[in-house]
């Protein structure tokens, strides 16, 4: 394991990693996260293990912009997140969370790896998350095979997460930094 600047010799770096089946600790704009290629297995396996994560929780997509996100969410979802994105929030459908972080330098390493990635904080399962690549290192850190420094996380909190309801409401399934309120969307 090794630590990186993000700058783009640490860009550059990190998408070698990760295209080559690798788990990275990266930036983001709410707090640090534990990256992997989602068509990758084994690296999407090794997420489940370093964070100690139940199976049967899954684990989220973040997407370079909300076309890439739609891939996963459909059209009508995305919509939603394009209302937020870039932003700390998440958006649940289709059985997939995906969001697009508001964070420049790691929008550009997602895009790197194909638009997407798989991304949960940098914590051990039940933690705290991290807000800077000290307490990322020391928490799932050694286990990853790159830890990207870029100082403390803006946001500091993880995401807003939200479903789409059959009756076009939002349930909030864990609040974060964007709130919603009276919004709805077509069915």
């Amino acid at each position: 394991m090794r630590t990186v600047s993000s700058n783009e010799a640490g860009l550059e770096a990190a998408a070698r990693v990760l295209n080559a089946g690798g788990v990275t600790v990266i930036p983001t704009d709410t707090v640090y996260g534990l990256a992997a290629r989602p068509d990758c297995a084994e690296a999407v396996r090794r997420l489940y293990t370093i964070k100690g994560r139940a199976k049967q929780k899954p684990i989220a997509i973040l997407a370079a912009d909300a076309d890439a996100a739609a891939r996963f969410i459909g059209n009508v979802a995305a919509d939603v997140g394009r209302r937020h994105w870039p932003g700390a929030l998440t958006v649940v459908a289709q059985g997939e969370g995906v969001r697009v972080p508001d964070h420049a330098w790691t929008r550009r390493l997602i895009a790197a790896c194909g638009g997407t990635l798989r991304v949960t904080s940098a914590n051990l399962s039940g933690q705290r998350a991290a807000t800077d690549a000290p307490q990322a290192l020391a928490d799932v850190g050694l286990s990853a095979d790159l830890v990207v420094d870029d100082g403390i996380s803006p946001g500091g909190v993880p995401s807003t997460v939200v479903r789409i309801e059959p009756d076009g409401t939002l349930k909030v399934l864990r609040p974060g930094p964007v709130v919603l309120e009276n919004e709805s969307y077509g069915a």
